[in-house]
């Protein structure tokens, strides 16, 4: 248990304690600005330290993917009444799409690999950074901004489900669905 507890995996739980204090935040407030902020860095920043002091962990890649969700179901309900009010039904069926996409890919690396898996690909890590802009560009362009990020998520999703369901076994280092058909040939 004591190798689990790093500075990479310290941070990364900070997130999960910056979510909660999010909860208690006014949407679009100072201090909700003030700790989304800390919290996005905190994602930039774990995975990089981690791997300068070479403690990269299957836990640690686990625990972020957990906090990164607990951050994003926090803010979404922190800004759902403003972006339910402000965006078209057809956002609301594309995430509906996303997240099934994103379920099946969990459920099929759940069979599949007999364990929870998320693959950390070059896209989803794109997912996270337009996920995370949304509270600072929403209220100037919040129809072309959403639309962007439902794009890029669907894509990382599919490339995910994908990825789950072509590869022989788990490889929580594979990035891209083209280094999948690289390592193939």
């Amino acid at each position: 248990m004591k190798k689990n507890i790093t500075i990479p995996n310290c941070i990364t739980a900070s997130r999960i304690i910056g979510a909660i204090f999010l909860i208690f935040a006014a949407p679009f407030s100072a201090l909700f600005y003030v700790v989304y902020t800390i919290c996005g860095l905190t994602d930039a920043v774990d995975g990089l330290i981690a791997r300068a002091m070479k403690s990269e962990t299957e836990f640690g890649a686990r625990l972020d993917s957990v906090a990164d969700l607990i951050f994003y179901t926090v803010l979404l309900f922190k800004i759902f009444p403003f972006l339910w009010r402000n965006l078209p039904k057809t956002i609301w069926i594309a995430v509906a799409i996303i997240l099934l996409t994103r379920i099946s890919a969990y459920l099929v690396a759940v069979f599949k690999y007999k364990k929870f898996a998320s693959v950390h690909t070059y896209a989803n890590k794109l997912t996270g950074l337009s996920l995370y802009l949304v509270p600072y560009l929403a209220k100037f362009w919040v129809v072309p901004v959403c639309t962007t990020v439902c794009v890029i998520a669907f894509l990382a999703s599919l490339e995910e489900l994908l990825i789950h369901l072509f590869s022989k076994q788990y490889n929580s280092e594979n990035k891209s669905i083209l280094m999948l058909a690289y390592h193939k040939s």
